[in-house]
């Protein structure tokens, strides 16, 4: 008996410990603020998937003095050389985003392309000039940066087309990890909502230019991510501010938690009624944990108008109609096989005849014919009778050629 005690205290205390690290696990995703993209393309992920933002540091010149010319650095703008003849670009940091993490003692690795092509025609894509720089977060290794916000340590040119740098700068902290790959849209290859990882602008809170309108009830989302990392991905979170007015239900296999891959994107089904109506929208909040990595959250803004019906109130009538219809449809085929099957074989009747309720539609044919309505006379039996009989016996003139009577002769018969 203590044996069993002890084991069922064991039981009930694992099972309690489950309880509450799951309930640990669900209130931080809940609580967790949702990692928003950041305002620009100057930012970089480091090697343990952080992001680094320099948004703030757009444009800062770093200038490094050579003999005949000088190279400016405008961060995350552009590189060029300033001589007494004019400017020469090097490159710019366009759209799409070369910006990298880096190896040994360089951090980060910024490119720039597309610079002038004069002299660079034979340039690969016909890129023309371009640079490389590389980010050191700190002081030179020569310890020649003396400035508070870093400063140009050496340069190299590889040809007359393209040159390297090493920059020297105090880096920004590192943020919240970031599920690379990650990605959330309308669509199974769009992502509206979330973008390697990280939220959209416009939908890291309720904003009323993307509110849903009341008389969309469905919505669906397709989530995709890196197929090595697609197990991390755990079952959404929904919370509603206010709590009481939308009801929501979710279903699709984002729902379950199945594994998300770029190749089959999972479905997440959500499905809302307006059980009370609000002049502001309700603010659906959505939280996707993500094992080891930043929770994806973002925010879903729905309009109520007016009170939406349950949708089965509806359709209900529909439903017991069809039913009620389908019971008449066996009933009457069971009837009519089985009527048909006793006159071919008890009454003997055969072909139409031997259709159930055949005498009755032949009654109310002649009915509506007029047939049988009244009894008939006697004189107008007569009639038919002689009429009958005239019709089967020829008259006598059509027999032969008669022969002319006279008053006075009497014919015998």
């Amino acid at each position: 008996m203590q044996s069993l005690r002890r084991r069922f205290v064991l039981r009930s205390s694992s099972s309690s410990h489950r309880i509450l690290l799951s309930l640990v696990l669900v209130l931080h995703a809940l609580q967790a603020a949702s990692l928003v993209a950041p305002r620009s393309n100057c930012y970089v992920f480091d090697n343990s998937s952080r992001v680094v933002d320099f948004t703030s540091w757009i444009g800062h010149p770093f200038e490094y003095e050579g003999k005949d010319s000088d190279l400016v650095i405008r961060f995350c703008k552009d590189v060029e050389s300033r001589s007494q003849t004019g400017y020469v670009d090097f490159g710019r940091y366009d759209k799409f985003n070369h910006f990298v993490s880096g190896s040994g003692h360089v951090d980060f690795v910024q490119g720039f392309y597309n610079g002038d092509l004069v002299n660079c025609e034979q340039s690969y894509d016909k890129m023309g000039r371009t640079a490389q720089v590389n980010i050191i977060c700190g002081n030179c290794l020569n310890g020649q940066c003396t400035g508070s916000l870093g400063c140009i340590c050496n340069i190299t040119y590889e040809s007359t087309c393209r040159v390297f740098l090493e920059l020297a700068i105090p880096c920004e902290k590192p943020g919240p990890r970031v599920f690379k790959g990650f990605t959330v849209g309308f669509h199974p290859r769009s992502w509206e909502l979330v973008y390697d990882g990280m939220t959209q602008l416009g939908y890291e809170k309720p904003h009323h230019e993307f509110s849903l309108g009341t008389q969309q009830t469905h919505i669906t989302l397709f989530m995709t991510a890196i197929a090595s990392l697609s197990t991390l991905v755990q079952k959404p979170i929904v919370k509603v501010l206010p709590e009481n007015g939308l009801e929501i239900r979710l279903s699709g296999s984002g729902a379950i938690g199945s594994p998300p891959t770029t190749l089959s994107p999972t479905v997440l089904n959500i499905d809302w009624r307006c059980i009370r109506a609000r002049d502001t929208p309700y603010e659906v909040n959505i939280t996707i944990p993500i094992e080891g990595y930043e929770s994806i959250q973002f925010v879903l803004a729905k309009m109520c108008e007016y009170r939406q019906d349950q949708e089965g109130e509806s359709t209900r009538g529909w439903a017991i109609f069809g039913v009620l219809s389908c019971i008449f449809f066996v009933l009457s085929t069971l009837f009519c096989c089985g009527g048909f099957i006793y006159k071919t074989q008890v009454e003997r009747k055969h072909g139409i005849d031997a259709l159930p309720g055949m005498t009755i539609v032949s009654a109310c044919l002649e009915t509506v014919s007029g047939a049988g309505q009244s009894y008939s006379r006697a004189e107008d039996l007569n009639s038919a009778f002689s009429s009958e009989a005239s019709w089967e016996r020829p008259p006598a003139s059509n027999q032969g050629t008669s022969r002319p009577q006279t008053a006075g002769k009497y014919g015998a018969i």
